[in-house]
């Protein structure tokens, strides 16, 4: 329950940060409510079990894809299918699951309500050299949402790395023509890239 309430303190005090800066999206006012541990601990290893389910189904079609059609390939995958993928899992789950960024590649996966103070709470651990963590939380709405760190894999470089160094310039333009407004570009392997999202439907 202490680390519970360690969080809850983190995310008020994030959202009032947040609400001081003017480029980062404001989030939505959100009262979180007391979790018991039993409750907290189920909900965080169905979270686990659902992004580790997402990231392996998306990483098989990823290697598929680079595999036949290299980086391009890889970069249509995604544009086309990754979509319909987290939709058929959230269905599967009665859930909303997504993917947000502080460096967006798709401006749809920009961080919404209460992921605004969630995705700064990874933003900040990264800053302060901690280890993220997967972590749970119930909504005023009584429905119990889940966040969990992702970490940049070697492979993801070909597309999220250095351009001109780890990205070939001609792959590039491909990504520039399906993303104009690309950002999501620059990280090292292991670096933190972002935030799975769950939404547990009530």
């Amino acid at each position: 329950m202490r680390t519970l309430s360690i969080l809850l303190v983190s995310f008020a005090v994030l959202f009032l940060l947040a609400q001081c800066t003017n480029n980062t999206p404001k989030p939505e006012p959100v009262t979180v409510q007391e979790m018991t541990p039993e409750a907290e601990q189920a909900y965080l290893e169905k979270g686990k079990a659902i992004t580790a389910a997402a990231f392996a189904a998306m990483s098989a079609k990823l290697s598929a894809a680079m595999e036949s059609g290299g980086v391009a390939g890889a970069v249509e995958y995604c544009n086309l299918a990754a979509y319909p993928l987290l939709d058929s899992l959230s269905k599967a789950n009665n859930a909303t699951i997504r993917r947000t960024s502080t460096k967006l590649r798709n401006p749809k996966n920009a961080a919404q309500g209460w992921e605004v103070a969630a995705l700064a709470a990874f933003d900040q651990a990264k800053t302060l050299v901690r280890e993220p963590k997967p972590r749970v939380r119930q909504l005023d709405d009584g429905s119990v949402v889940f966040v969990a760190p992702i970490k940049l894999q070697p492979l993801c470089t070909k597309c999220h790395g250095t351009v001109g160094t780890d990205i070939a310039a001609a792959d590039y333009e491909v990504i520039k023509k399906l993303y104009p407004n690309d950002a999501a570009t620059g990280y090292q392997p292991d670096e933190l890239r972002g935030m799975w999202s769950i939404q547990f439907n009530r």
